[in-house]
């Protein structure tokens, strides 16, 4: 296993989702990861939690843990614990010295990263609604860390953060002052870490400063936005005053017409909860073609489903939409980035956005996005706009903005 000495320090990042926990340890300052592991399908059949080692000499060593059960968020981080507490001497508990998690929802309570205390704890409380899938299970990890590990310090990273730098004409709804004024409504974005964390990464692809680049940045995975990255600052983004507006998702709509909900309410007496599961949790690709898994919609697509051409087809289709908004918001940009796990993973999807572009100065090159990919990497024929594979990795962010953040104090 990797060796850790006196004068390293042990960072671990928590990526909480809303079916998932992906979590990872640093040393720093060479951020070189100690263990990695990601709990999954929380409350479905297909639970699991994998484990990965850092072995000297070797790939990581991968070890599955069966005696996990899964069935609750709180059950996944009773897992990732014990994972900790079982390699105890390397990595345990004792040695950790600081943990950051992922907040999705900071609202305009946080706009940087911040030290963790009770008051911090019940004001993120105070903003679980406006991001149901996401901030509750992001507490109830930081609450279960700061009773298991009690003299660690802890640091919320808000995905929201990032955007805070989206100006006032982009972020502010044509709706009653009053709403945007007494009820804090407005555009606030999400996915902040990644797109901050993969701009870097392509600045230094690229051997450029990132004060001096504009991107296009693409996390398209169950949950996906767009952004616009002007000179390394976000100045719009997809995702509005929660995570469902903007793009198809996996299990989310995106953008629709506001009045649906309204009309549905009233002709059919669902509850506003109802309503909001249904949108969260019941629409995008899923609602379309029955399933959000992109592998199994391509393959009935091949076959000649028409549900999962037309699910791929609306998919795609929205993401071109804000590619081409954001073309024209930025005037010059020097690159497209693709990060997550359709936007890594998927040379078809890539493909399929891309199509077309030329008049804009985007030629894809087949073979290149057609490569495995394990690094960040061109996949475009040296074009005047850049088309860069960027896999991601919040939680490095996360460790990274935690350790600032507690410097700073």
């Amino acid at each position: 296993m990797c060796k850790v000495t006196d004068s390293e320090q042990l960072v671990l990042a928590i990526n909480s989702g809303s079916s998932s926990i992906k979590y990872k340890v640093f040393t720093f300052p060479d951020e070189a990861i100690v263990l990695h592991g990601e709990v999954s399908g929380i409350g479905s059949n297909q639970g699991r939690h994998v484990i990965h080692l850092k072995e000297i000499g070797r790939h990581d060593l991968a070890i599955e843990d069966d005696s996990c059960v899964l069935q609750t968020q709180a059950d996944g981080f009773t897992a990732i614990i014990n994972t900790l507490s079982r390699f105890h001497g390397t990595i345990g508990p004792l040695d950790i010295s600081l943990i950051g998690h992922r907040v999705v929802h900071g609202g305009d309570k946080f706009v940087a990263p911040t030290l963790i205390n009770k008051s911090v704890m019940a004001t993120i409380k105070q903003l679980n609604h406006l991001a149901p899938l996401h901030n509750q299970n992001n507490l109830l990890g930081i609450q279960i860390c700061s009773e298991v590990f009690p003299a660690i310090p802890q640091v919320a990273v808000f995905d929201t953060a990032y955007h805070q730098t989206i100006p006032e004409h982009a972020y502010r709804y044509a709706i009653p002052q009053k709403w945007y004024h007494d009820y804090k409504i407005r555009r606030y974005g999400f996915h902040g870490t990644s797109h901050q964390h993969v701009a870097q990464q392509a600045a230094g692809l690229l051997e450029r400063p990132l004060a001096e680049l504009n991107f296009i940045s693409l996390h398209i995975g169950n949950g996906a936005s767009a952004c616009a990255i002007q000179q390394g600052r976000s100045i719009d983004t997809s995702m509005g005053f929660t995570p469902l507006e903007g793009l198809i998702m996996g299990s989310r709509s995106g953008d629709i017409d506001a009045s649906i909900p309204l009309y549905i309410q009233n002709e059919y007496g669902f509850t506003n909860e109802e309503i909001e599961y249904i949108l969260n949790a019941e629409s995008g690709l899923k609602a379309l073609a029955g399933t959000n898994d992109l592998s199994q919609l391509l393959e009935l697509e091949q076959s000649g489903d028409p549900s999962a051409k037309l699910a791929l087809d609306a998919y795609v289709y929205r993401i071109r939409k804000y590619m081409g908004a954001y073309l024209i918001t930025l005037g010059h940009v020097d690159a497209i980035i693709f990060t997550a796990g359709i936007g890594e993973n998927s040379a078809e999807i890539r493909e399929r956005c891309c199509k077309n572009l030329e008049m804009f100065g985007v030629k894809l090159e087949t073979a290149l996005n057609y490569q495995q990919i394990d690094q960040s990497t061109f996949i475009d024929k040296a074009s005047a706009i850049r088309v860069i594979v960027v896999p991601a990795n919040e939680e490095l962010q996360i460790a990274n903005e935690a350790r600032q953040a507690v410097i700073s104090v």
